[in-house]
């Protein structure tokens, strides 16, 4: 069932719109979707090694025009996105990144984009603390190229070993995966 899944994205990944959905969804992934876009820039460094920096350099570019569009939301919006915050759970996540603006200012915004915690949160939390929008671009474009960079670039070098690896327990992977959804899933509703 996984393999399936893994050689229809595989063909999607070489699909000549590609790059486009790549730069679209890092688009989306830094103002609302859920998935990180390291999902979708993975197997395309797999189909395409040698542009993995290409591919990184764009979806960098995608993610900072997502935050550009982001940032105006708190900074014009945070009073009626308050409760939808708390609806879907980044509320606490919201605070947290207002606590790091307000302690580490530019650094917390380059760390953010660097780490799996949800990008969105910050740029929204960056326009409610009105944070100079070039130092806020320059933060988005060197933390997301880090973060995007590392990934692409450890999927190229990894090349065809990681390939046939992944391959070879992509079903365990896919169903230790589906599991823990449902448990995060489960969780999240009792709680």
């Amino acid at each position: 069932m996984f393999r399936r899944l893994y050689d229809w994205t595989m063909i999607k990944a070489r699909h000549r719109h590609a790059r486009g959905w790549l730069f679209g969804t890092a688009v989306a992934e830094a103002i609302f979707f859920p998935i990180p876009v390291d999902v979708l820039l993975a197997p395309m460094v797999m189909a395409e090694r040698a542009q993995w920096w290409r591919l990184a350099l764009l979806t960098t570019l995608g993610s900072v025009v997502g935050a550009l569009i982001g940032y105006p939301l708190g900074y014009f919006l945070i009073e009626g996105l308050t409760p939808l915050l708390q609806d879907i759970g980044y509320w606490d996540a919201y605070l947290h990144a207002q606590d790091w603006f307000a302690r580490y200012g530019f650094w917390a915004l380059v760390v953010a984009g660097f780490t799996p915690i949800p990008f969105k949160v910050f740029t929204i939390a960056a326009g409610a603390a009105a944070m100079p929008i070039l130092p806020f671009i320059a933060a988005c474009a060197v933390g997301r190229f880090g973060r995007f960079g590392l990934v692409a670039g450890v999927v190229a070098a990894a090349g065809p070993t990681f390939e046939q690896r992944l391959l070879r327990y992509i079903d365990g992977i896919g169903w230790a995966c589906l599991v823990l959804i449902g448990i995060g899933l489960l969780y999240w509703r009792l709680a």
